[in-house]
């Protein structure tokens, strides 16, 4: 009798723990997207996206401190809506994407509670590591209509490109960079 109450007990137990409350997504492409603007000649902000990217992210709604999170960006994938523009950011001058083809994010810590708070990170742009904190909030989560489990995250930042090497045509493109990610993830 005894040995059938034990695993029930430390089912039980398991499911209460903070650990049982940790999910891992992997990121959605379709539905994430980041996006950059940046000052262009002190009159207006030029706007672009990277349309190709991969990642995965643990998110523990009752440990916060132990969500992490894994993104890779294709850094050819850049569009900012004007062909030629985009050929130059990529180029030598700017982000030399064929040299440094990707741009990663690894989350190192996060202070905050379930629904909002500042993930630390590593981010490698242009040969350059530098540690980074988002502003995370989270949008929400719950099924979707295809019986897939989805969380959703937005978060900013802001960049000094001169602090990765990317320090060309400093008088006319400004110096900081505001990042807005928009991460949508399905459960594994």
């Amino acid at each position: 009798m005894m040995k059938s109450l034990i695993k029930p007990v430390l089912l039980s137990a398991a499911l209460i723990s903070g650990s049982a409350f940790a999910a891992d997504y992997k990121v959605d492409p379709a539905h994430t997207a980041i996006l950059f603007k940046i000052n262009h000649l002190g009159f207006s902000e030029t706007v672009a996206r990277f349309n190709s990217m991969a990642g995965e992210y643990s998110y523990d709604e009752k440990t916060p401190s132990a969500s992490s999170i894994t993104v890779t960006i294709d850094a050819d994938s850049l569009d900012s809506n004007h062909e030629a523009r985009d050929k130059h950011i990529k180029s030598p001058d700017f982000l030399d994407t064929k040299q440094y083809p990707e741009i990663t994010f690894t989350s190192t810590g996060y202070q905050g509670d379930a629904t909002q708070g500042v993930l630390t990170g590593e981010l490698s742009l242009h040969g350059t590591t530098r540690t980074v904190d988002l502003d995370i909030v989270k949008i929400g989560e719950g099924e979707d209509p295809w019986g897939n489990y989805r969380s959703g995250f937005n978060g900013t930042t802001t960049i000094k490109r001169s602090e990765f090497g990317v320090d060309q045509m400093m008088g006319g493109i400004g110096d900081e960079i505001k990042v807005e990610l928009f991460i949508e993830g399905i459960r594994k």
